[in-house]
């Protein structure tokens, strides 16, 4: 499997999308599985249920600073600005796959509302659309990063 059909498959197995994308990053990254799926854990559901930004977008995010941010012990010369111009393209691409990076617009509907929801899980949304969302988080960063 490649990362994209694994991160999918790690969403399939009850992982949020952010923890999903990260997940399959943290090898190379040499970042702990664990505690990266604790730090991704709240960016589900558009950050913590809230339908905002998709949290395969922010699962990207992660990904694309850790491969390209600057650090605590790095020299104050360097900047974020390798972080920003991957994110761009990223986003770009993403939209134009996907109409958007809203986790309301993505799903069609306001998880931030509870009973909005509970209808959403009912009605499989995160089953149905969101591997495909997942997916493009991966094939994207791969393609922005190297």
């Amino acid at each position: 499997m490649n990362k994209a059909e694994t991160a999918v498959a790690t969403f399939k197995q009850g992982f949020n999308c952010s923890q999903s994308v990260l997940s399959v990053f943290t090898e190379e990254l040499g970042l702990d599985g664990q505690a990266a799926a604790k730090i991704a854990s709240g960016f589900g559901g558009g950050i913590g249920h809230m339908a905002e930004t998709c949290g395969a977008v922010t699962g990207a995010v992660m990904v694309i600073g850790l491969k390209n941010g600057m650090s605590i012990k790095d020299s104050p010369f360097k900047s974020n600005q390798l972080v920003y111009e991957a994110i761009d393209p990223f986003i770009k691409e993403f939209v134009r796959r996907n109409k958007s990076v809203k986790c309301r617009d993505l799903l069609g509907c306001d998880i931030s509302d509870h009973e909005t929801l509970l209808k959403a899980r009912k009605d499989g949304l995160f089953q149905t659309l969101c591997p495909k969302f997942v997916n493009d988080a991966v094939e994207i960063v791969e393609s922005v990063v190297k």
